[in-house]
């Protein structure tokens, strides 16, 4: 049986980075994130159209820690949980998702005043572990005894990996601390390393997979190589799970760092320009149906109702209408005009006191990726 690896002690920040490996990684990828981040830019009030994709960013990093659910089933949740019928594990799993979201809002407006630091991660950890699965593991603090990765309920011998000791912890954390406020010769290798270390360290008993990658959208906020924290890397890393967990094992087992470094590049290269492209469908998307919800309407609420099932895809009528500038009858009048030209997908029935529940499956397509927009009905 293989010993399990333990943490790197005393290999951090890394010494002996293979530059000539990196160097032609470090245009291409710091090239499209650039262009990511122009096409943020180019979009009035991003936060609001690309809620849906901040939304699956949170569905897709939970699910690297093996929770299931879909970002359809998340959002019909928040329109329409009413009759209780769904499994307390999938209420769990949508709760968890959640979290995410709220933590990373909380994250935006810490970040006003704290830089990333440990009582940042530790408020995001309190909020990410809140009434869901793990609550009890000392939310919101570092933990004090030895955890360890591997199969659950296999004793530590059989390990595939042992994080730093607990009574070395507070001293890594300082370090890892440091080094995100340190200079170094390229950002994107910084970023690299700070998210390797943070899961190297693992000074959380629930939740560092979620928090480190939470970590990499702020880290280039913070650094100003995006005017919005909304980089969405764990597409590419659930696609590549086991490359992913293998890179930052050989990390602490092989000072493998440059290898790790190269992963992250080509990830940040390659799942920048499906960002890019992916913002790109919805803004045209949203220019074209701006045009259509006008003429179809011809009414001054016609840009809010846009917007509202843009930042809500899935609905139901009530908070249609509740959420509504206009007036209530005016509210009814927009969305009766949407139902009848199908613009929806009809995923609950109205029925007594429950509402009926839309999903625009136009831009869900295009937030999973299952189609392109390049005609528009």
């Amino acid at each position: 049986m293989s010993q399990p690896t333990t943490y790197h002690v005393g290999r951090f920040p890394p010494a002996n980075l293979d530059w000539s490996r990196l160097i032609p990684l470090l245009g291409p990828a710091s090239a499209a994130v650039a262009r990511y981040d122009a096409s943020l830019i180019a979009i009035p009030n991003a936060a609001v159209l690309l809620a849906p994709l901040t939304m699956q960013e949170a569905v897709l990093s939970s699910r690297i820690e093996g929770t299931q659910a879909t970002i359809e089933e998340v959002l019909q949740f928040e329109a329409a949980d009413s009759d209780g019928s769904l499994s307390p594990e999938k209420r769990a799993d949508i709760e968890e998702v959640l979290n995410y979201r709220r933590a990373m809002g909380q994250a935006v407006d810490l970040m006003r005043e704290l830089p990333i630091c440990n009582r940042l991660i530790k408020a995001l950890h309190e909020t990410l572990l809140s009434g869901v699965r793990g609550h009890d593991k000392a939310r919101g603090a570092f933990r004090t005894y030895q955890n360890y990765i591997g199969i659950y309920g296999r004793p530590i011998e059989e390990a595939r990996f042992i994080p730093i000791a607990p009574e070395q912890l507070e001293a890594g954390m300082s370090r890892w601390e440091q080094y995100v406020h340190s200079s170094t010769p390229d950002v994107l290798v910084q970023l690299a390393i700070v998210h390797a270390e943070f899961e190297m360290l693992h000074p959380f008993l629930d939740g560092n997979g979620r928090i480190g990658r939470m970590l990499i959208p702020l880290f280039l906020y913070e650094r100003n190589v995006l005017r919005e924290p909304m980089f969405y890397l764990s597409e590419y890393l659930e696609a590549h799970r086991s490359e992913y967990y293998d890179r930052l094992l050989a990390v602490s087992r092989d000072d493998d760092w440059t290898g790790w470094c190269e992963f992250f590049l080509r990830a940040t290269r390659q799942q920048a320009a499906h960002n890019e492209a992916r913002v790109r469908r919805i803004f045209d998307l949203y220019q074209h149906r701006k045009e259509w919800i006008i003429e179809q309407t011809r009414s001054p609420y016609a840009i809010w109702a846009l917007d509202f099932i843009f930042s809500n895809p899935i609905f139901n009528a009530s908070q249609f209408v509740k959420a509504s500038r206009a007036p209530r009858a005016t509210a009814h009048r927009i969305l009766d005009v949407l139902v009848s030209a199908d613009l929806f997908a009809t995923v609950q029935d109205g029925k007594g006191r429950r509402p009926t529940v839309f999903a625009y499956t136009e831009l869900l397509d295009i937030t999973e990726g299952v189609r392109d927009v390049d005609d528009h009905p």
